[in-house]
């Protein structure tokens, strides 16, 4: 009535229902969650990046824990996750699956749920909250979740194209809308004389023969001066690297290794070569890097040579630095460079935050917020949404324009 839809005589369901159901005749019911989850993978995995195949299979394999008939035998839900996870690795289909995953596989095909299933919105009620769950039912982080609902969502838009269900069941769900808070914490932030303190104790780290730390310094320096991301530092070449003996340089990214698990890249690695973040992939930025930051990587050049494929930055073997690597070098030198209660604290907790830090310090010295951006590889939306917090020393000239408005 309140939509002015007329009802159907012989029914008396609205036209919309009717609709609704002649349309559910024509699905497929035989399709289960695990094909359907197996088959959507497959058809996606040549165009998307390993990080994305990693994240779209979470998210699947989160939901399929909702998504099974009975609970008699069942193995635990790790086993489970782990075994669809591998199942939907398009290059397994050809090959039998290890033995401690062959029980769960087996299990999961006979125990799957058809997908038409989720027509019943208690069901995709569940689904959609299995996915903001861990393992041992306590929320996921914000990010993680919304990950997942990210990816679950798209499966279900996949679902519709291919005539398995009729519509999205997600879309029809009442969920709490919680806004993102997506700003940095500016206690994360370390100011330039502890940047300073954080960077000659990296030195420290390790053995001098070995220069875990040494080996390091400079990658960490590019991150604060030159306010880049780690999977760009990694990525940095140094044919891309313009460093004269004093003044200003310039460095040049146009590549980025982001660091991921080798059962989702095509090559067997974990570092899978792409391009910008949210770019073409022959984009390429320039940055000029002040002066402080050209010596510093002058001599790392000096001192250790060029790493694999001309890289600028390299571990022990030459080969590029794993995220593992350069995150426990930079919790050793925090207990080094900072107090015991900074230790404790989120001041610098991750390698990340020195780009944090370099943004900011921008921001608040008067760059153009559109220069900041261009150098950050950013938006200016995104700039001011994500460091709008963390601006410093402006509160007393506002609060000064305010008052002379209120005289």
């Amino acid at each position: 009535m309140r939509k002015g839809e007329p009802f159907h005589i012989a029914t008396g369901l609205p036209e919309s229902e009717i609709c609704a159901a002649e349309d559910a005749k024509n699905f497929a019911p035989e399709v289960s969650w695990f094909t359907f989850c197996c088959d959507y993978v497959r058809d996606h995995w040549p165009d998307i990046a390993a990080k994305t195949r990693d994240g779209i299979t979470d998210g699947l394999a989160t939901a399929t824990l909702a998504m099974l008939g009975s609970d008699r035998d069942r193995p635990s839900d790790e086993d489970l996750r782990t075994a669809i996870r591998w199942a939907m690795i398009p290059r397994n289909a050809e090959v039998e699956p290890p033995v401690d995953l062959a029980r769960s596989i087996d299990w999961l095909k006979a125990h799957s749920r058809p997908v038409a299933d989720l027509q019943d919105a208690k069901l995709a009620d569940q689904v959609a909250k299995q996915v903001t769950r861990l393992l041992d039912g306590s929320l996921a982080a914000s990010d993680t979740a919304r990950r997942r609902r990210r990816a679950l969502n798209t499966a279900m838009e996949y679902a519709v194209t291919e005539g398995i269900l009729p519509r999205n069941p997600l879309t029809e769900l009442k969920r709490k809308r919680v806004a993102k808070n997506d700003t940095v914490d500016p206690r994360v932030l370390v100011n330039p004389e502890q940047a300073r303190e954080l960077l000659v104790a990296i030195t420290y780290v390790g053995s001098w023969d070995r220069a875990r730390g040494r080996r390091l310094q400079a990658f960490f320096g590019t991150m604060y001066y030159a306010g880049c991301r780690p999977s760009e530092c990694v990525g940095l070449r140094a044919a891309d690297c313009h460093l004269p003996e004093t003044g200003w340089g310039r460095l040049m990214f146009d590549e980025t290794l982001p660091v991921v698990s080798k059962q989702w890249t095509d090559h067997g690695k974990r570092h899978d070569p792409r391009g910008l973040k949210q770019r073409e992939r022959e984009a390429v930025r320039p940055v000029p890097i002040p002066p402080v930051l050209v010596q510093m990587l002058r001599l790392h050049l000096e001192e250790f040579g060029e790493a694999e494929g001309g890289r600028v930055f390299g571990n022990e073997r030459r080969k590029p630095i794993g995220a593992s690597t350069y995150s426990r070098v930079w919790e050793e030198a925090r207990e080094l460079a900072l107090t015991p209660a900074q230790v404790l604290s989120p001041l610098g907790g991750r390698p990340y935050d020195l780009r944090h830090s370099c943004l900011t310090g921008w921001l608040n010295a008067g760059v153009p917020p559109a220069e900041v951006a261009r150098r950050a590889g950013n938006s200016v939306e995104v700039l001011y949404r994500r460091y709008a917090g963390c601006l410093d020393g402006q509160e007393d000239a506002v609060n000064r324009r305010i008052e002379a408005a209120l005289e």
